[in-house]
């Protein structure tokens, strides 16, 4: 793995940033400051040579000390991915938080301490990233789609989806839905990209891509996305079901599996240090978003050599090549228990730009 740039001490960490209500941590040496609306300061040490993080002051309650611990753990982490685990020292007085973190998940028992925060557990913790995390799984109910049978789908999302804090870059990734109103101009001018029409070959006028942006929304089995940098948009998503996909006859598909296609349609955002962002992000929010999603499936065409490389290099295995009427295809994959527990959500060595689909 590439070393990866620690902010100073002294920078700022911003978690739960795909909601209304992000919290900030504040480094200064070994001390951090959570701040939250609404909540009282939290404050605590962290050694990361012993990899312990202490409270120094009261926790409070609830789910704002839930909330605010959770934030320092993500900065802790974001600050030094060097760190294995981390064991929570809260003191006296916080049996409820401890039980709290234990039935989440966020901390387990182990032979280090009573309460240890595994990273790849940790990152399965889909409230601090997700843009919806009170929505429980959509119930399961088999229906049919042109001859397809599947799972029911959720309704589609709408608004951001999923936000992240990038440390090696000090901004904020974040993903939302597509809206007609809001994205054909984007839509329309980085399909007429000529890098991108060369892979795509979606170029034409507004109206084409007012009906094919409208046609995706429409779609039960497919989300568009648009990916932005600090605010800024960048890049354009295709997220789907794999079960009604066209990729679905030419392997074994499961029912919860997931693909993506990808547009970077601004040159500024094509280095290393923005796909080593945006990928693995991209990756996490389909992870967070169905539990169930075990698997995440990838169709480049077999000779975009340069895009397999990459995608190899953020730990997608290909399984084969194969043929779609208008392309031959490499089959990609990527499972989730190789993304959390091999850390994938970190900087890959070697990471180059994904030019297309």
């Amino acid at each position: 793995m590439d070393a990866i740039p620690i902010p100073q001490p002294g920078t700022t960490f911003l978690s739960y940033a795909a909601t209304p209500t992000p919290v900030t941590t504040s480094r200064q040496g070994d001390s951090l400051t959570v701040r939250q609306a609404g909540a009282a300061t939290l404050t605590l040490r962290l050694d990361a040579a012993e990899g312990r993080l202490a409270l120094t002051g009261p926790a409070g309650s609830g789910d704002a000390a839930r909330r605010g611990l959770s934030a320092a753990i993500e900065a802790a982490f974001g600050w030094h991915p060097e760190l294995e685990r981390l064991v929570l020292d809260l003191g006296d007085g916080t049996a409820q938080l401890a039980d709290a973190l234990r039935r989440r998940g966020i901390a387990v028992e182990t032979a280090a301490a009573p309460l240890t925060v595994l990273p790849e557990l940790f990152m399965q913790q889909a409230e601090l990233w997700h843009g919806r995390p009170d929505l429980p799984a959509f119930p399961q109910r088999q229906v049919m789609t042109d001859g397809k049978r599947h799972p029911q789908r959720p309704p589609k999302p709408q608004g951001t989806v999923y936000a992240r804090w990038i440390p090696w870059l000090e901004q904020p990734l974040s993903f939302r839905a597509a809206t007609v109103e809001e994205d054909l101009g984007h839509l329309h001018k980085w399909m007429n990209d000529p890098r991108v029409a060369a892979f795509w070959n979606e170029d034409g006028d507004l109206e084409k891509h007012r009906r094919y942006l409208s046609g995706l929304i429409a779609d039960p089995h497919m989300v568009p996305l648009i990916a932005s940098f600090d605010g800024t948009p960048f890049a354009y998503f295709e997220i789907y079901w794999a079960r009604e996909n066209r990729l679905a006859p030419f392997y074994d598909v499961q029912d919860y599996d997931r693909g993506w296609h990808v547009v970077v349609g601004e040159d500024a955002y094509r280095g290393r240090g923005y796909i080593s962002a945006w990928l693995p992000s991209l990756t996490h929010y389909m992870l967070l978003d169905d539990s169930r999603t075990q698997r995440i499936v990838g169709e480049p065409a077999a000779a975009h050599h340069q895009q397999v490389r990459n995608l190899e290099t953020s730990g997608y295995a290909r399984i084969k090549n194969f043929d779609f009427p208008h392309k031959r295809a490499a089959l990609v994959m990527l499972l989730r228990e190789r993304f959390f527990f091999d850390r994938l959500w970190l900087p890959a060595a070697a990471a180059q730009p994904v030019a297309a689909r």
